[in-house]
């Protein structure tokens, strides 16, 4: 073998252990709600949709993709950062096929929860619906890089889970079912054991890198400080109280897990703080407004109220902290994921 082969060999073995070390995360896996939802909602019967303007108008191609912000998710810069696809495509999107899910894919609906009653309220995508996409995703994967290949892919994938506020803002709270049934601490019990269950079950289908998401501080979105009119619009407390209480709660169920599960390696991603101190701090982030949202007046609209039509809505989405009165703007979603990259997801890098 000449010294040119050599030579060559040698640097094909050089970047075949690159690729291995940069490929620690295979995928990322998505499920929940809006907070993550890339554009499923748009195939399914529910008035809860964004894929219209001026949602996306900052998104690449400047077009409205049923994420429910002016441009990307949380699950698009970690798909970045990680060196895998810039945006993480919709399950249900029918412009994408097995072999681009993957490396992403996403299953969240927007205005789910872990409790079923919440994804009834607007007729979205219950959990365990999510799952069953998830298996039927599985048998795709299978049938087109084979058994071997696969295994790799979901035991090597980064799943990442963001749901939890429905429950409280849009089920808890407002409707007299739950309410009636628990009090609001056995009602973050209830949900953190479908938590539990949930994260059980895909680690019994394969999965072994999950991040479990925390609660905002969801008293302080636009939509809940317009309703909270009788303190001149501030922070609702009791609902920050609560989201901390869950987080706790969502902590103590990580370390279980770890405990518990051989193999797994949960984190927490918990955007609270980081959230917290962008609302009561904006203009040293950069920020003109947190208390009211760039789409239209910023006090309660989002979805169809947020529309092109809206003579209100902001020029520069990039001076307000949330997009619409209940998500946060792109700039937004790529601080808050840019402080989970250099933290809690850093170990799987």
């Amino acid at each position: 073998m000449g010294c040119n082969s050599i030579q060559l060999l040698l640097l094909a073995l050089l970047l075949a252990l690159v690729a291995d070390a940069e490929a620690k995360v295979s995928a990322i896996i998505v499920f929940g709600d809006s907070s993550v939802d890339s554009g499923n909602n748009n195939m399914i019967s529910t008035v809860l949709r964004s894929n219209f303007k001026p949602y996306g108008r900052d998104f690449e191609g400047g077009r409205p993709t049923g994420r429910f912000s002016n441009g990307r998710i949380p699950p698009d810069f970690i798909s970045a950062a990680f060196g895998l696809k810039p945006a993480v495509p919709a399950y249900l999107d029918p412009a994408y096929n097995i072999a681009d899910f993957a490396t992403g894919v996403c299953f969240a609906s927007a205005g789910t929860g872990y409790d079923n009653a919440t994804s009834d309220v607007l007729s979205v995508l219950p959990l365990w619906k999510e799952l069953e996409y998830y298996k039927d995703y599985k048998r795709k994967l299978r049938s087109h890089f084979g058994q071997n290949k696969t295994k790799e892919i979901i035991s090597e994938a980064l799943y990442l889970m963001s749901l939890g506020t429905n429950d409280f803002l849009e089920n808890y709270y407002v409707l007299s079912r739950r309410s009636s049934q628990f009090t609001v601490q056995q009602y973050e019990d209830f949900l953190a054991g479908i938590a539990e269950n949930f994260i059980k079950e895909i680690y019994g289908l394969g999965a072994r890198k999950v991040s479990l998401g925390a609660l905002p501080p969801m008293g302080c979105l636009p939509l809940e400080r317009t309703r909270n009119f009788m303190t001149a619009g501030n922070c609702v407390e009791e609902y920050n109280a609560v989201a901390r209480e869950f987080n706790g709660k969502l902590q103590t169920l990580v370390v279980k897990l770890n405990d518990e599960l051989k193999g797994i390696k949960v984190v927490l991603s918990n955007p609270y703080d980081t959230l917290m101190e962008i609302i009561q701090d904006p203009s040293s982030y950069g920020y003109e407004s947190a208390a009211v949202a760039c789409c239209a007046s910023g006090m309660f609209e989002m979805s169809y109220l947020c529309d092109q039509l809206n003579p209100f809505t902001c020029t520069d989405a990039s001076t307000y902290v949330f997009w619409d009165s209940f998500h946060p703007t792109d700039r937004t979603n790529g601080i808050i994921s840019d402080h989970l990259m250099k933290t809690v997801l850093a170990g799987f890098l």
